[in-house]
């Protein structure tokens, strides 16, 4: 096969990859009724004036699963996290027991599951939309090549291969965030 067709063919899984680890991250934090650290990996404080995330200000730990602890490294700060998660608005309503701050995650209701569910839903169709866009593009740069229409009509079916590989490892991924999250 031709050297250019093989790097188009590269690049476009490479961008499909892409679009998977993405997805993958953004599963990451749709949380499925366990405590995890990664919750607040949104949360910004206010560190001598500079928005800093919460890790690099504290330990986030979990000591069981519906329970997340935070201890700041300067007691100082206790308030500005407290306030700093309230405002991330994840749900979560924090205590500051003077040594840390401590956040009860309450088990999902049915709905709030649902919800989770809709929100796992549009980040996978997201992911697949990105697949395809890359599909399109690698189509476009092969229709730029001088090469036989063969050789073109090989590479367009390899991509269209390569992408329902990927639309595939989307579905499946986001089947088993989906039994994830309904599971009580």
């Amino acid at each position: 096969m031709n050297e250019e067709v093989t790097f188009i063919l590269d690049s476009t899984a490479e961008s499909m990859d892409g679009a998977m680890s993405h997805l993958e991250k953004a599963f990451i934090k749709i949380r499925a009724g366990k405590a995890s650290p990664v919750m607040l990996s949104t949360v910004m404080v206010e560190y001598y004036g500079s928005p800093t995330p919460l890790s690099q200000v504290s330990n986030i730990n979990t000591p069981d699963a519906r329970t997340i602890s935070v201890q700041p490294w300067e007691k100082s700060l206790l308030q500005e996290i407290e306030t700093a998660i309230m405002n991330a608005n994840i749900g979560f309503n924090p205590m500051n027991n003077g040594e840390m701050i401590i956040i009860n995650v309450p088990p999902l209701t049915e709905e709030r599951r649902r919800e989770l569910v809709k929100q796992a839903k549009s980040e996978a169709e997201d992911a697949k939309v990105s697949i395809r866009s890359a599909r399109q593009e690698a189509n476009k740069e092969l229709k730029k090549l001088d090469i036989s229409e063969d050789l073109l009509a090989n590479a367009e079916v390899d991509v269209q291969t390569l992408t329902d590989t990927y639309i595939k490892k989307v579905d499946s991924t986001l089947d088993a965030k989906e039994v994830e999250i309904m599971k009580v």
